[in-house]
Order: C-alpha cells, then sequence, then structure tokens
C-alpha cells in the first residue's frame, strides 16, 4: 500500500500517519518527492483496510500496491534513482558508466596494465572477480584476499572505482574493506540472506540477473535489498538461459526499457556475459545504448586467450578501443 500525502501535509501529520502504520505492525517508509510525500507500506502479507489511514489529516489517497516488489515499483517512487560512486553518477539523465577489466584477478601486471589501458580508452569503473563462482570445482576459482587488493591498487592508481563480486555472507567484510561497489551475480540473485546482509549496509549494489528469472523475480530479489535498508541498487541485464546454443545466453535487451517503465531504479547490461563471444560484444554493447541502458560492463584483458576464466567473452586492448570508439558515436546520436 502506497499513502499519498497532499502537496502541504505537515511533519507531524507525516509522522502521525507513520505510527499509525506501524501500530498495525507494519514498516512504513518514507518517500520524500520533489511536489508530494508518499508513505509506503512494507511488510503486509495481503489487503491492508485502509479506511483509518484515509482519514488522518494531511493525506490525500491511499493505493494498493500488489507486485511482489513494492520499494522497488515506480507506484512506490515514481522519480528516478541515481546511484552516486564518489562523484560519478549512475542512473537516468547521466552518462553511460562503462565497467570494464578482466573477469578474473590473475596477477598484478594484468589487472594494473588493464587498469591503465581501460582508464586511458574512457572507462569510468574497473571490474574484477577474486571471488569466482564456476560451473566446475577445478576450474579457477579467484585469488581472493590477495585478488581484492591487487585490484584496489589497481584502482587507485589508475583513479577508477572497482566492483567485485561477493558470494556469500561471510566474505561481506572482507569485500566491503576493498571495492566500491559489491556485486551479485546470477547465481547469487536469490540468495535471500545474502540480498537482507547487503541491504544494511552503506555501498552501491549491483544486482545481476538470474539466468533463469523471470522479471519479477529480478525486482522482487532487488526488493530485498531496499527493504533491509539500502536503495543505492544498480541492476544488470546479463543474459538469459533459452534453447539457444549458438551463444553464451540469451540477451535479453527488451528488459531495459520494460525494468525503467517498471522501476526507478538504474539498470545496465552486460554483453559479455550474454553472448560468450568477444567479436559480439560492441554491437550489443551499443544496442544496449540505444535501448536505454544507463551502462554496461565488459570483461576486458591483455591476452583474452591466455585468460584463466572467460576468455573467449573478453576484449584485447584494441578491441575495447573500438567498443568505446563506437560507443561514442551512439551516446551522441542519442543525445
Amino acid at each position: 500500500m502506497l499513502i499519498v500525502m497532499r502537496n502541504q501535509a505537515s511533519s507531524p501529520e507525516i509522522e502521525q500517519v507513520v505510527a499509525s502504520v506501524k501500530s498495525l505492525g507494519f514498516q512504513a517508509k518514507v518517500i520524500p518527492g520533489a511536489g508530494r510525500v508518499a508513505i509506503g507500506v512494507v511488510g503486509n502479507q495481503g489487503y491492508v483496510e485502509d479506511a483509518a489511514i484515509s482519514r488522518l489529516p494531511g493525506v490525500s489517497h491511499v493505493i494498493h500496491v500488489t507486485k511482489p516488489y513494492k520499494l522497488v515499483s515506480r507506484d512506490f517512487n515514481p522519480e528516478n534513482t541515481v546511484v552516486s560512486i564518489g562523484d560519478l553518477k549512475v542512473g537516468e539523465g547521466c552518462p553511460p558508466v562503462v565497467m570494464a577489466g578482466p573477469c578474473s584477478v590473475e596477477s598484478e601486471e594484468q589487472v594494473f596494465s588493464t587498469a591503465e589501458r581501460v582508464k586511458k580508452a574512457g572507462a569510468h569503473i574497473l571490474r574484477g572477480g577474486a571471488f569466482k563462482p564456476r560451473t566446475g570445482p577445478h576450474n579457477f576459482q579467484g585469488l581472493g584476499e590477495e585478488g581484492l587488493k591487487m585490484l584496489n591498487a589497481a584502482g587507485k592508481a589508475h583513479g577508477l572505482p572497482v566492483v567485485t563480486e561477493v558470494m556469500r555472507i561471510g566474505q561481506l567484510d572482507v569485500v566491503c574493506k576493498y571495492a566500491d561497489i559489491l556485486q551479485i551475480g546470477a547465481r547469487n540473485m536469490q540468495n535471500f540472506d545474502l540480498l537482507k546482509e547487503v541491504g544494511k549496509i552503506d555501498q552501491p549494489i549491483l544486482l545481476k540477473r538470474g539466468m533463469c528469472a523471470t522479471i519479477d523475480e529480478f525486482l522482487a530479489a532487488a526488493e530485498y535489498i531496499l527493504v533491509a535498508g539500502n536503495n543505492r541498487v544498480i541492476l544488470c541485464e546479463r543474459g538469459i538461459r533459452t534453447f539457444e546454443t549458438a551463444t553464451r545466453n540469451t540477451m535479453d535487451l527488451a528488459v531495459v526499457p520494460l525494468i525503467k517503465e517498471k522501476s526507478h531504479l538504474p539498470i545496465i547490461i552486460d554483453p559479455s556475459h550474454a553472448t560468450g563471444k568477444s567479436s559480439l560484444v560492441t554491437p550489443m554493447a551499443a544496442a544496449g545504448i540505444v535501448v536505454g541502458a544507463h551502462g554496461i560492463m565488459v570483461e576486458v584483458h591483455p591476452q583474452p586467450e591466455c585468460a584463466l576464466s572467460d576468455g573467449l567473452q573478453s576484449l584485447d586492448f584494441p578491441g575495447f578501443d573500438q567498443l568505446m570508439e563506437h560507443l561514442t558515436y551512439y551516446i551522441q546520436r542519442k543525445r
């Protein structure tokens, strides 16, 4: 349920509504806006009788929200959320951001050279994995904390905030120590205990769509983070599993404008994981910008043929330079 206050509602009137909601055993989330204040009711499992609340001073009207996600929806917050990472902003009305770097941090030389090159080409954020969820247990699993230290140092050396994946609650402290943005990967999109915990921290969260998740399930996963208190969430479409085998996954470009209709949260795309082929990354990245994505995440490696993970979908340095030149054309065309 969403309680919409009158434009001139006073602070005591708002506080009275909040107290009334809490007296019913629910949470009350005050959502300030340019022209109004709204109060979201969270925690109800079904219909809430609104007669008493509707009569309170300052209340304009009540909207019953039946979606499995509330705080994430435009019903609760019609204004676009812009997520800040230092001076960088991600969201509607901001220039698209580019997150680039290796799938896995393999060595100091590898991550430093990649950071230098992607920064020079125009990237805004350095990506890299230290804890890697791999399909097979014998595959490279990442360097752990040593990899985080290298990633952090490379980012600082070249003025790039860093994003890296956290896989379980026990890794949160160490990942928060070195990362500017915490990534929840596709395989953990419905790790609800982890979502609740990252919702308690004050760091941006990059939430990737699960490979078999519906859009409602994707947004419901984001809801876990917002309900716990963290609204600094960036969504990421990284491809879904379909019957097609020519590509690693199927790039669901329609999800970008659809998410923008349903939710106020920013959304980026990951064409590297979506296609699994380096030759397809640049055209799909451009397509993402055209349909309204707020940024892209791509994998870049000094020598993709020698990469310990995801070499087939990684761009080499000249390939990344070409991608950035291509994106500049499409970004300028959009403007």
